[in-house]
């Protein structure tokens, strides 16, 4: 006899989910026995429901797939709450099962009980809440094709009693396939026009250009365009690139931001990067997105299309005349490789200085890892490090949470990616603040030996939240913490620790630790003073800086103003 949760994972599994993450309890107690029948889905059992919705994050970030996740009623559904907002905002497929209240006790204050559509109305797409078996097929579907077809968390809440209950209805579902779509000819011409007759053209790319590498790179060629790219279009458009020009925003570097500011036509591919301060207000702006609803959300914009950047780019590309290299990519190049050489100050004279950079430790890694190697990076400086001296191959991934910005993500998410990707390399850069968070999902790892190598970037102090404060001119304050031994811990539940602490010994320990068979966690001490400054620091940004040092020493600080100033002379 089939029953509702049978036939909910049937239908889960024939969409294509292989894992949930999560934790089990009474009110879900049939969806997890049902699960054990289906034998398709794998549960992966972790300690944090919210760790198990971060790692669902990763791993469909990684692959595209559809995810589940669950967590019984009541504190088992709000602690899935934050993973499903980065999902939502990283625009990812995560299908939360969550356990509810008996039906024939909903709406009277039992314990645990909760609305699940107040709960998630900032997070969900679509919740399903089933109380009746004849619900089961079109509440589960729609879950399913919601999430999918407009990539984001659904929510499925299904009573116990339910959940037991028998199905007699269809399982089978419609499949989908994405669409592809491109602007009407007229548009396409009008854009033609429009790039044939600008002097100075540059492209800012985004995530849109997933699959369009190759488009993009030609129409940049073909028509001298120095290249861009919002943090999550760093993974298609940096490798195999000659006209790379870096970064924009607060984590940038290189060419980008002049680039942009000094053209005359500017091409926004697939991008909706969230920064208004950082775009141009002079030149002339196309924005091609395959969501309408974000054209000109974030500056204005002088002619929007709707249509899959790949598919564009490649019917637009005979319609634009080829030009030499002008002064304007030249320049931007220029800036760019000028950029490169400052940023290796740190890299070259990392093995002699008396603490470990983590500009040092970050190219290492890279210069170490596999072509193909899978990085998460936690929200804090290593998503700072990671733009900067992690370099995009067209093999690898860079996962990071950047709409949502959650903290401890990269643990989590490098469990997920590490599981999708069984055989490749994966590495999480952690902020010591991050990987605390979220710690007792080490012992998943632990357990399952998960085969992923954690960074642990070890400062002591939330460093991202410091350098905001200084920013704004504040004395930074409550930011500062006592770290334990991350590896001699590590070695204590079953995962290799690596302890570093000088830099002349961090290219042969780094190689060491990404030689360890299964998972393994180097704990890297770096230089508690190092910062990393915005590439653009405004006359006020300089000002506020001086003035949180001025307050650091009358407040008997002197000696960290010193060492801050110190270290930092290079980056200045």
């Amino acid at each position: 006899m089939t029953n509702v949760a049978d036939a909910t994972w049937a239908m889960l599994a024939d969409a294509g989910v292989k894992r949930c993450y999560g934790i089990i309890g009474d009110a879900l107690n049939p969806m997890i026995d049902a699960l054990r029948r289906n034998g398709r889905i794998e549960f992966i059992h972790v300690r944090n429901e919210w760790a198990g919705a971060l790692a669902a994050v990763g791993e469909s970030l990684a692959h595209g797939e559809p995810v589940a996740v669950c967590g019984t009623a009541g504190p088992g559904a709000t602690n899935l709450l934050n993973g499903l907002l980065d999902a939502s905002r990283e625009r990812v497929p995560v299908i939360a099962v969550c356990g509810d209240t008996v039906s024939y006790a909903l709406d009277t204050g039992v314990p645990e009980e909760i609305n699940p559509y107040d709960l998630y109305q900032t997070a969900s797409l679509y919740t399903g809440r089933i109380i009746n078996p004849e619900q089961t097929r079109t509440v589960v579907q729609t879950a399913i094709r919601t999430a999918v077809v407009e990539s984001g968390p659904t929510v499925l809440a299904i009573p116990g009693d339910v959940a037991a209950q028998p199905y007699h209805g269809p399982l089978q579902q419609v499949t989908y396939h994405p669409s592809v779509f491109r602007p009407a000819d007229a548009d396409l011409s009008q854009l033609a026009e429009l790039i044939n007759g600008a002097q100075n053209v540059t492209i800012f790319g985004g995530d849109g250009c997933r699959f369009a590498h190759d488009e993009v790179v030609a129409l940049a060629t073909r028509i001298g365009a120095p290249v861009g790219w919002a943090y999550r279009g760093k993974q298609w458009l940096e490798w195999e690139n000659p006209n790379a020009v870096g970064q924009i925003g607060l984590l940038g570097w290189g060419g980008c931001y002049e680039a942009m500011h000094h053209c005359d036509l500017l091409l926004l591919l697939g991008t909706s990067f969230p920064f208004a301060e950082f775009y141009p207000t002079k030149p002339t702006t196309v924005q091609i997105d395959s969501r309408g609803t974000m054209i000109g959300r974030r500056t204005h914009v002088d002619l929007g299309l709707v249509g899959d950047i790949r598919e564009t780019v490649a019917a637009l590309l005979p319609l634009v005349e080829a030009r030499k290299p002008g002064h304007h990519l030249v320049h931007a190049l220029d800036v760019t490789k000028k950029w490169h050489e400052r940023m290796g100050h740190y890299v070259t004279h990392g093995p002699k200085l008396d603490r470990i950079r983590p500009e040092y430790l970050a190219a290492t890694l890279d210069e170490l890892a596999a072509d193909d190697a899978v990085f998460t990076v936690d929200t804090g400086t290593p998503v700072i490090w990671a733009a900067r001296y992690v370099k995009a191959k067209r093999n690898r991934n860079i996962l990071a949470s950047l709409n949502w910005a959650s903290m401890a993500n990269a643990m989590p998410y490098a469990m997920g990616a590490a599981l999708a990707f069984p055989g490749r390399q994966t590495i999480a850069l952690c902020g010591d603040g991050g990987l605390s968070m979220l710690m007792g999902d080490l012992l998943t790892i632990a357990e399952r030996q998960i085969p992923v190598k954690l960074v642990v970037f070890d400062n002591s102090h939330l460093e991202f939240v410091h350098i905001e404060m200084m920013e704004a001119g504040i004395a930074p304050f409550g930011t500062d913490f006592k770290n334990p031994d991350f590896a001699e811990m590590a070695e204590t539940i079953g995962i290799a620790g690596f302890r570093l602490e000088q830099p002349a010994k961090l290219r042969s320990t780094v190689e060491e630790f990404l030689a360890a068979p299964g998972p393994a966690l180097l704990d890297a001490v770096v230089d508690p003073h190092a910062l990393a400054l915005p590439p653009h620091a405004t006359f006020g940004q300089a000002e506020n800086f001086s003035l949180s040092l001025a307050k650091q020493a009358i407040q008997g600080n002197l000696d960290d103003v010193i060492a801050t100033i110190e270290h930092n002379v290079r980056l200045v």
